[in-house]
């Protein structure tokens, strides 16, 4: 078997088509993902593993909970951390690459890093063989600068100064990749980790915009729902490349194709019915699109309400692959394997927290329990997952329960550095918030 796991960047949960996102004026905005779930399973509520960035990728690495390592208390890692031996993946730390070229697979990251600067931190100082693109949270698609206007585009350690539209450069190798090595007969993991549709709002032919949006790359005054559907297309685009090369190589069908987001969609998103986004527990900035497609074992069509969220894909990789996880750092995530091959959905708690506004947040069954500055809420999901109609009052007894349960399970995490660091693009100064 293969492996490859494509992630977005700051997705809303009804972006796509297939989670009912509304069509363009160019058409449907994701018919390449839509295929991906139409020809396998496709999850109602998946959740990514923090409400921003760097954390949720901590936690795919690891398939453990990020709190378990300083870097991810970085809410996110900003470019203010380069030349840190503490912010970032510790490179003697198992991963999902590591354990899986340990096994003999051949790996690959080809797009966003965002889990520490060199020399202390990399991709390939963490178990991928070769790595192509920017090591930083967020890049401009054209000048591929930070937002302090340094260079971030790397062919493994080396800076290269190609020039294009980053989201087609990553799907530009990310085939040359697979053509490289789908024939060869080792099994392999890709990891396809695009910037889209991440600020700033830049389509394939808004090269002119770049010089606009220096110093300025959260973008503040541009962007629009036209641009950001179209910044979706031309990754879904990529993605249609990548799986025709599958199907060219021959190896399609034994290939686990996996498609989540980072976390929930950011200003433009569609998080319909959901309420939040990005840098909330709220659901908006959690719960994301789950898609995986994988001919050989997943039935065509399929759609899952297992609770499920981003390590539990870790999990589940190193499973198929059979490929026992390290006995020194015990995994947090779970294995899909059961629900993949048909089976049915099991009991699955989960927990979140954040120190942006002291949130904290459960789910388990039906039932939320939700934290946000100082006040805390409980929602039954399965009847109001727009988390309208808050049952403190009403189910104190519940309250009770979840947040003594979340009080025990934070218990057995390290508590969040004091010198942590919150980094948010834009504050109510910036536009109105509901």
């Amino acid at each position: 078997m293969n492996v490859i796991f494509v992630v977005a960047d700051d997705l809303g949960y009804a972006d796509l088509g297939c989670y009912g996102g509304r069509s363009s004026d160019f058409g449907p905005v994701s018919p390449n993902i839509d295929r991906l779930a139409r020809e396998g399973i496709r999850f109602t509520q998946g959740y990514a593993n923090s409400p921003v960035c760097s954390p949720t990728r901590f936690a795919l690495m690891t398939g453990r909970y990020q709190y378990r390592l300083r870097g991810a208390a970085e809410e996110p890692i900003n470019s203010g951390s380069r030349g840190s031996r503490t912010l970032g993946l510790p490179p003697d730390h198992p991963t999902m690459p590591s354990m899986l070229r340990a096994a003999g697979w051949r790996t690959a990251l080809i797009g966003k890093w965002h889990l520490g600067y060199p020399p202390h931190f990399g991709p390939r100082l963490s178990g991928y063989e070769t790595f192509y693109g920017p090591m930083s949270g967020g890049v401009d698609y054209f000048t591929h600068c930070a937002g302090n206007g340094v260079h971030d585009l790397f062919q493994d350690e080396q800076e290269v100064n190609d020039v294009g539209y980053l989201t087609d450069l990553i799907s530009d190798r990310a085939v040359a990749w697979l053509e490289g090595v789908a024939r060869a007969g080792a099994p392999f993991l890709l990891s396809l980790h695009y910037t889209a549709p991440h600020w700033p709002w830049e389509t394939r032919d808004d090269g002119g915009k770049a010089a606009d949006v220096k110093g300025n790359l959260f973008h503040l005054d541009g962007g629009n729902i036209h641009t950001y559907r179209r910044m979706i297309h031309h990754m879904d685009e990529g993605i249609g490349r990548v799986m025709a090369t599958l199907e060219r190589c021959g190896v399609a069908d034994d290939t686990l194709v996996i498609f989540t987001s980072d976390n929930g969609g950011e200003r433009f998103s569609d998080n319909w019915p959901l309420v939040g986004g990005k840098m909330d527990l709220t659901e908006g900035g959690i719960r994301v699109p789950w898609i995986a497609r994988w001919p050989r074992v997943i039935s065509p069509g399929r759609v899952s309400p297992q609770h499920c969220m981003t390590m539990d894909w870790t999990a589940t990789v190193l499973d198929a692959a059979e490929v026992a996880p390290s006995s020194s750092h015990a995994l947090d995530g779970v294995s899909l394997m059961p629900v993949l091959r048909g089976g049915a959905e099991f009991h699955r708690p989960m927990h979140w927290r954040m120190k942006h506004r002291g949130q904290r947040a459960m789910r388990d069954g039906r039932w939320k329990y939700l934290l946000v500055d100082g006040n805390e809420y409980l929602f039954d999901l399965e009847a109001d997952e727009r988390e309208r109609a808050n049952r403190a009052l009403r189910e104190g007894a519940q309250l009770d329960a979840l947040r003594d349960r979340w009080l025990a399970w934070n218990a057995t995490m390290p508590e969040i550095p004091a010198d942590a660091t919150v980094s948010l693009g834009y504050s109510i100064k910036d536009m109105p918030q509901r």
